[in-house]
């Protein structure tokens, strides 16, 4: 099903803000840029550009990356603001080689619970 609408970041001043001020973690799949938000709960930004195809392979990576935030929620540490830019060598990978790399990211962030 993926994520609840209250925990996505949907406006553009959301992801320039989380661009600006957060720090960014890169691997060959995927970056993440990681920002505090102030609040009590984590919000997420799936970023999926032209540049991975066309629109059916887009939205399948979007999917995935969505499913990964989904199974990872519990783990986070809340309060942050995490937006997803997802890169051409992540089309066609699997959701456990997808999820192995986010884990990787986020715990280079400091995002996981101890």
């Amino acid at each position: 099903m993926g994520l609840p609408r209250p925990l996505r970041l949907t406006r553009s001043d959301d992801f320039a803000r989380v661009r600006a001020e957060g720090q960014t973690h890169r691997s060959r799949l995927m970056l993440i840029n990681v920002a505090a938000n102030g609040l009590a709960i984590n919000r997420f930004g799936v970023v999926t550009g032209k540049k991975l195809g066309g629109a059916v392979v887009r939205n399948r990576v979007r999917r995935l990356l969505r499913e990964v935030l989904r199974l990872s929620q519990g783990r986070l540490v809340t309060g942050w603001d995490l937006v997803l830019v997802a890169h051409p060598a992540a089309v066609g990978q699997s959701l456990t080689e997808i999820q192995r790399t986010f884990d990787a990211l986020a715990s280079q962030a400091g995002l996981f619970r101890e």
